[in-house]
C-alpha cells in the first residue's frame, strides 16, 4: 500500500489535492482513498490530508503515521510543524519552493533519505502563471507523478478534468504539464526546478 501525507493552509487546496490524486490512482485502474485530517481548515491554518493507494481493496482509514511520500504545499511549515515525522527510508518529499533543499535548512533530511527523491518546485509560480492564483495543489500533482512515477500524468489530467469545470480545466491541466516536465528533466536531485530564481523567498 502507498501512503501519502499532504501538508498545507487553509485555503491551499490541500484536501482537494488528495482527492485528485485518489481520483488519478482510481483512472489507472487502482484502489484509493483520500481524506483531511480533523481540524482548523480556516485560511492560513496548517492543514493535512492523507491519500492511500493499493491494488486490493483498503480497509484502514487511519492517519497516515507512516508515509511512502510527502507533498509540502507551503514550505513555511518546515520549521513550525515535524512534516518529516515517520517519512519511510525510501521515501519521497516534493516542495513547494523556488528554493534548494540546503538553503531551505534541510540538511538532515538530505543526509537521511535518499536526495534524488528529494525535490524543490516552484509550484506557486507556475500556479501563478497558468491561473493567476497562489493556488499549487494541481501543479504538485504534476510534479508528484514526474518524480515518484506513481501514477500518470494522464490521470493527473483526468482527475483535474473530473473536479474542475470550464476554463479552469485547462489552465490547471497547463499548469500540472509544466510542473511534470520540469521535474522529468531536473537535474541534480535537491535543486530547484521550474522558475527557480537567485532572489527568491519560498
Amino acid at each position: 500500500m502507498l501512503q501519502i501525507r499532504i501538508h498545507g493552509r487553509g485555503g491551499q487546496g490541500v484536501v482537494t489535492a488528495a482527492e485528485m490524486l485518489s481520483i488519478a490512482a482510481f483512472e489507472e485502474g487502482r484502489h484509493a482513498q483520500a481524506f483531511p485530517s480533523f481540524g482548523s481548515e480556516r485560511t492560513g491554518a496548517p492543514v493535512v490530508a492523507f491519500c492511500r493507494i493499493d491494488d486490493q481493496p483498503i480497509q484502514i482509514r487511519e492517519p497516515i503515521l507512516a508515509p511512502d511520500v510527502l507533498i509540502i504545499q507551503d514550505a513555511t511549515l518546515l520549521h513550525q510543524v515535524d512534516v518529516f515525522q515517520g517519512l519511510k527510508p525510501e521515501g519521497y518529499v516534493l516542495i513547494n519552493s523556488r528554493r534548494p533543499l540546503e538553503e531551505l535548512g534541510l540538511e538532515e533530511i538530505t543526509e537521511r533519505f535518499r536526495r534524488e527523491r528529494l525535490i524543490t518546485l516552484s509550484a506557486t509560480d507556475i500556479a501563478l502563471k497558468h491561473l493567476g492564483r497562489p493556488l499549487p495543489n494541481a501543479v504538485l500533482l504534476g510534479g508528484f507523478a514526474a518524480l515518484t512515477g506513481l501514477v500518470g500524468l494522464d490521470g493527473v489530467t483526468h482527475a483535474i478534468e473530473h473536479k474542475f469545470r470550464g476554463e479552469i480545466v485547462r489552465r490547471n491541466i497547463a499548469a500540472a504539464t509544466e510542473a511534470y516536465e520540469a521535474v522529468a528533466g531536473a537535474a541534480p536531485p535537491g535543486a530547484p526546478v521550474a522558475g527557480a530564481s537567485q532572489e527568491a523567498t519560498e
